[in-house]
């Protein structure tokens, strides 16, 4: 059981994209213990963030997520999704999305980014623990392999440079094959990464992800 709700009288445009404020969630069935007699607590994911109209990606942000609701009654959900609400910053999460357009990897450094995701998955597990979590699989990464050669959107520039946001929109248009228990969770860490890469530029610090 899932929901979306778009509200498209709360819109911004980023590099020409159409962005509207969106609501949705679904029903974590995968988190409920089904044995549990009636009057338990059951699990809920939800979240608020924008949707780009362009390929209908899903930004989903850290203070617009919560996958632990747990609720015994519609009050109680309504409270914590209302809650959940409240603290969402729209403005933060837009200023954020806006500077993945001033940064771009170069085609070599986009090669050691999408080589580094693929090591990440079988690094120990002392060594991912120091490094941003990384969620996507083999399937999703060479979704984003191919598109960022061919997709009409967010491929490269003739160059071979992308920009953090195109790479950002070529992870969460391959998120949309994700199952819905996980798709969410994969939505917020492309966001993460993303972000980490942007902080990295920044603050003229070398990534994990681009060395």
């Amino acid at each position: 059981m899932a929901f979306v709700l778009e509200i498209p009288s709360i819109s911004s445009t980023i590099n020409g994209n159409k962005l509207n404020l969106t609501i949705g969630g679904i029903k974590a069935y995968n988190l409920d213990n089904l044995y549990n007699r009636k009057g338990a607590d059951e699990h809920f994911k939800v979240f608020i963030g924008f949707q780009n109209k362009v390929c209908c990606n899903m930004c989903i942000w850290s203070d617009g997520y919560t996958g632990t609701i747990k609720a015994r009654s519609i009050t109680e959900l309504m409270k914590q999704i209302f809650t959940l609400f409240l603290e969402y910053n729209i403005e933060n999460q837009l200023t954020l999305l806006r500077q993945y357009t001033g940064y771009y990897l170069s085609e070599s450094q986009f090669v050691t980014f999408l080589g580094r995701t693929k090591l990440y998955q079988y690094l120990p597990v002392q060594e991912k623990k120091v490094l941003p979590e990384f969620m996507f699989g083999e399937n999703q990464l060479s979704m984003v392999a191919r598109d960022y050669l061919a997709d009409e959107d967010f491929s490269r520039t003739d160059t071979g440079d992308i920009s953090l946001w195109n790479l950002y929109n070529l992870f969460t248009g391959a998120n949309k094959m994700s199952y819905i228990d996980t798709f969410l969770n994969r939505g917020l860490n492309a966001s993460q990464v993303i972000h980490h890469l942007t902080e990295s530029f920044n603050k003229n610090e070398p990534s994990w992800f681009l060395t």
